[in-house]
């Protein structure tokens, strides 16, 4: 038989599309052509596979080789191609049944000594082989991440000679099991942080309701540690979030380590990261830190040093939940829906308000420092708070601060209740949502409005006191927003007019 076809997929964001490898053996001199839109690394799949067939002992056709990747107009990368394309070659050929194939998708990277060796996108493909039917062939070393697919059969070989084994009925490959889930991560625990009750409470308020937090102070006073034990308060993911969080970086160039599954994602990118490496980019279109964060929390620390327009690039994002990317012929469309968390000092040299007085900052100097975060993002950070020096005697104090445990235990509580009353987080919360879920009474709303007043509140900032006042409602498992909720809530946003 001259003609043969395997089922592969391709990647298109988080997505797996279906891809199906032509292979053709024609009259003519030798050649070998791979057409359907590949890139560099797919076009070099011809080396590679050759190197392999000849290392197996197979022989390769010295014939006319065309290899179509259908659909056509659909872009391929990667060199998740080389093991459909090599068992097609041996398909058209004779040196496979070609009814060996059918109720299988393929995927791998082959060595040239034909070993297997692990590729991009496992989870995202074996997601899309569960909806399928079909079995997944894959490098072994991939098999725990596509096991983490509920009702995919993952079949792991460890090089191309196995493979041809299990199709030829010699040697069957053993499905993977799914492995036991591993145990969250141990984080730092709060009781290390003395003193910032504020902050800490501004951190619990934020995470049971999923808002997003801006730390304010000098160096030194505990931002840093609090955002690194942030994660350990958060409520666990469901089994829905763990599929998209992990299904993104496994896309990703650093790929998703299974021992993390359930782990919310902590991605803290230095100041000097780009607006490509904020929000993804590059051809093929790729995640970048805010979608790799996604279910979990982004933390930028100096915020101020980032520049303006990765800054304004996370505007859209914070709304909506997506970015989309356009670049020429190709298009992606990631989830972020993250939880921002950010750092910085109070003016540029950072001291100011320290009990030191070492501040010089002019007046105009700290304007301009404050300005580089423009409104329309300071507006959409529900929760703004001080981190100040601690006093002496908060240093000193012998008693360790509240556990990570108790607060968590808080979190998960009011994170519980969200759920069974609207089944998302309050920070999720839309336009109609906020006026049944969050009502308030005439005396609350009077108050409302004169914070609107006073602190120059937006519509926007007005819908987020309220969200954040119905979290803080929560953790006080008060079924309506009171005063002292709406109080609080306000007192969050007192720095609108600094920034």
């Amino acid at each position: 038989m001259a003609l043969a076809t395997v089922a592969s997929r391709a990647l298109a964001g988080i997505d797996a599309p279906g891809v199906m490898v032509e292979v053709h053996l024609g009259p003519g001199l030798p050649a070998f052509h791979i057409v359907g839109l590949p890139d560099a690394e797919v076009r070099e799949a011809k080396d590679r596979v050759r190197a392999a067939l000849n290392h197996a002992q197979f022989e390769f056709p010295s014939r006319r080789i065309t290899v179509n990747l259908a659909p056509a107009d659909l872009p391929k990368d990667s060199s998740r191609f080389d093991l459909p394309i090599a068992l097609g070659i041996l398909a058209a050929s004779g040196q496979l049944r070609a009814a060996a194939l059918e109720g299988l998708e393929f995927a791998g990277e082959l060595s040239l000594t034909g070993e297997l060796r692990p590729v991009r996108g496992a989870l995202a493909m074996a997601l899309g082989c569960a909806r399928s039917g079909r079995g997944f062939v894959l490098p072994a070393q991939n098999a725990a991440q596509a096991a983490l697919a509920g009702g995919a059969t993952v079949l792991p070989a460890r090089t191309l000679l196995e493979v041809c084994a299990h199709l030829a009925g010699q040697a069957q490959l053993q499905p993977h099991a799914q492995d036991a889930v591993p145990a969250l991560p141990a984080y730092a625990d709060f009781r290390d942080v003395k003193g910032q009750a504020a902050a800490k409470r501004a951190l619990e308020v934020a995470a049971a309701g999923g808002h997003s937090l801006l730390l304010v102070g000098p160096p030194g006073t505990g931002k840093s540690m609090l955002a690194a034990r942030f994660p350990g308060i958060l409520a666990p993911m469901s089994e829905a979030e763990a599929l998209e969080s992990a299904a993104i970086q496994s896309a990703s160039l650093g790929g998703f380590d299974a021992a993390r599954w359930g782990a919310r994602p902590l991605r803290a990118p230095h100041h000097t990261a780009s607006r490509v490496a904020l929000v993804g980019g590059g051809s093929p279109p790729r995640p970048g830190e805010i979608s790799l964060a996604h279910q979990g929390v982004l933390f930028l620390d100096e915020l101020p040093e980032f520049g303006r327009e990765a800054l304004e690039a996370l505007r859209e994002p914070l709304e909506s939940g997506w970015v989309s990317l356009s670049r020429g012929a190709r298009q992606a469309r990631f989830p972020a829906r993250f939880q921002l968390m950010a750092a910085m000092n109070p003016c540029p040299c950072g001291y100011l308000g320290h009990p030191s007085g070492r501040c010089r900052c002019t007046p105009d100097a700290i304007a301009r420092y404050r300005a580089r975060i423009s409104g329309p993002l300071a507006d959409r950070i529900d929760i703004k708070i001080d981190a100040p020096v601690p006093r002496e005697t908060e240093l000193l104090a012998a008693a360790d601060g509240e556990p990570t445990r108790a607060i968590r235990e808080r979190v998960v509580a009011a994170r519980g209740l969200q759920v069974l009353r609207q089944g998302k987080p309050n920070a999720l919360l839309g336009t109609q949502e906020i006026e049944t879920h969050c009502a308030t009474g005439a005396e609350v709303e009077i108050l409302v409005k004169q914070a609107m007043v006073h602190l120059s509140l937006s519509a926007r900032a007005y819908h987020r006191v309220l969200r954040v006042a119905r979290s803080i409602a929560d953790l006080d498992a008060c079924a309506a927003i009171g005063t002292a909720h709406v109080a609080e809530a306000i007192q969050y946003r007192r720095m609108d007019a600094a920034l």
